[in-house]
């Protein structure tokens, strides 16, 4: 449980495809239920007052499943964000992505780019979609853009210290998690967020992320409701 009141929660959504091994069911709809349950995560952080969550919805590593299950996961964007966008700017939510999206389907890039400019300027919770998204590759983005500014002479590089590597990551303006969560048992980070998550709780548990509910949410971020409404 988390001593204080994270502003930031961040979750590495893991365990979709064994839940539906475990159930007979194929891994596809074992993603299919993690992203109901994303749904009720995401009440979960507007009732508990999060200001922002970033939730691990894809990896640069995800790449080497299987060519069905990744073509799924492509098409599961293109389908949540059909349903929920009304909804989202109903309720004033900002939608974020971090990550390169650019080598994705031009369907599912244009929907996450919708997304987030229909968003901008809701001003409720931040949620943070972790999209083609390593840790590495993060801080090499930033190093690269940096490197660039460095050669325009739009910075110079004793300019260079953490607050600027910060600013150039892919969570640029946003703050560093106070926890991060992993659900499905494996007690790693797995290439998300390395350099935001220095100084962030880490909480490891057992159950799969269909099976995590906005209950257990609650009581891992140890946080009591400040605001009652659920979608529902």
């Amino acid at each position: 449980m988390y001593r204080g009141s994270p502003n930031h929660v961040a979750i590495i959504m893991d365990g979709n495809g064994r839940w539906g091994k475990k159930r007979r069911l194929s891994r596809s709809e074992g993603h299919y239920a993690g992203a109901k349950r994303m749904e009720e995560i995401i009440d979960a952080g507007i009732v508990y007052g999060i200001k922002v969550l970033t939730l691990y919805a894809f990896s640069s590593e995800n790449w080497s499943r299987p060519s069905d299950e990744v073509n799924y996961l492509m098409d599961l964007p293109v389908r949540f964000f059909s349903r929920k966008l009304p909804e989202f700017m109903k309720r004033n939510i900002q939608i974020r992505i971090s990550g390169n999206i650019s080598p994705l389907p031009v369907k599912t890039r244009e929907v996450l780019e919708k997304a987030v400019t229909r968003t901008e300027n809701n001003t409720g919770i931040i949620v943070n979609f972790a999209f083609n998204y390593g840790g590495r590759s993060d801080i090499v983005h930033a190093a690269r853009t940096l490197i660039e500014e460095v050669n325009s002479g739009k910075i110079s590089k004793d300019d260079i210290n953490e607050e600027k590597i910060q600013q150039y990551l892919y969570t640029g303006d946003l703050p560093s998690p106070d926890m991060i969560i992993r659900t499905g048992g494996e007690k790693r980070i797995s290439n998300f967020l390395l350099w935001q998550s220095a100084e962030s709780d880490l909480c490891f548990l057992d159950v799969y992320f269909p099976d995590f509910t906005g209950e257990m949410f609650a009581e891992t971020i140890g946080q009591q409701p400040v605001n009652s409404y659920l979608s529902g």
